[in-house]
């Protein structure tokens, strides 16, 4: 589908290398903004996570995007949505990006397929996988970027969140708070939401079950979390 249609705002894909999924939705309704003044957004993709964090908090956000088909539907989209002047989307790499302020929130849904095979769309195959973003980069410009109190959010697969934590602590941020996704109640944890700091702190630990183990028939907590969103809860 060319597009996809929340309770707020419209995004449309058909040109963007990665297009709308689960992940990024549940990222994007999880991300705490509440006390943050502004924010960053790190591979925006479609303007997603950024247009769902400018709905229900008042900060500023940067989004960047070097693919430039996916950074020109951002545009379009942040440009078609009530929030564009909350949102500022620029083309670019996040190694290349020049740093000017330091941010109180940084989200992203990075790319994380290191070891499976590559998609023959080279521009999908960059979105899905890490040629441009490996997990020393963005941990490098985290600690560079982020206030002293700031957070990072991110979603990774099971195996690679464990992996990311561990590396996490070598550079000074630490995993404080974890929601971790089974699809349904009988399979294992599929997917690792994080939220780091440069504090440690108690980790806070919870859970989400996507289906209740009918198709399509969606967990409570599942619809709670995204209820402002989607159109069908």
């Amino acid at each position: 589908m060319d597009f996809f249609d929340f309770k707020k705002f419209r995004v449309y894909q058909a040109r963007s290398a990665f297009k709308i999924g689960t992940d990024g939705v549940l990222l994007g309704a999880w991300a705490d903004a509440s006390l943050a003044e502004n924010a960053l957004d790190i591979g925006t993709g479609t303007g997603l996570i950024a247009l769902m964090l400018a709905q229900r908090s008042s900060c500023s956000i940067t989004a960047l995007e070097p693919d430039k088909e996916s950074y020109n539907e951002a545009v379009h989209n942040v440009g078609i949505s009530p929030w564009s002047k909350k949102i500022t989307v620029l083309n670019t790499r996040l190694q290349d990006y020049e740093i000017l302020t330091k941010y109180d929130l940084i989200v992203t849904n990075p790319p994380f397929f290191e070891r499976s095979l590559h998609n023959a769309d080279k521009r999908v195959s960059r979105a899905r996988h890490n040629y441009d973003l490996d997990s020393a980069s963005l941990l490098n410009a985290a600690v560079k970027l982020l206030n002293a109190n700031g957070k990072m959010c991110l979603v990774l697969p099971y195996t690679e969140a464990a992996l990311f934590i561990a590396d996490a602590s070598e550079y000074g941020l630490y995993c404080n708070r974890v929601l971790k996704v089974k699809p349904l109640p009988s399979s294992g944890v599929k997917r690792m939401l994080m939220e780091f700091g440069k504090e440690k702190k108690k980790l806070h630990q919870s859970f989400l079950v996507l289906e209740t183990g009918k198709r399509h028939e969606y967990s409570a907590e599942y619809k709670k979390l995204t209820a402002d969103y989607y159109l069908a809860f």
